[in-house]
């Protein structure tokens, strides 16, 4: 069952489970968002070189 379907009721538990869901989901996203910014920040910075 999905929200776009016309079955689809909002009742309190799927208010529930669809915010938890988005919430994690959001968590998630800005987690990998800044490791990949400071990951590409880091390396134009040069911290990553190594020097034999």
């Amino acid at each position: 069952m999905f929200p776009f379907s016309f079955e689809w009721v909002w009742d309190m538990s799927h208010l529930v489970f669809m915010g938890g869901l988005g919430f994690a989901m959001n968590v998630v996203g800005i987690g990998l968002t800044y490791c990949l910014i400071k990951a590409i920040y880091d390396t134009y910075k040069g911290k990553g070189k190594h020097s034999h």
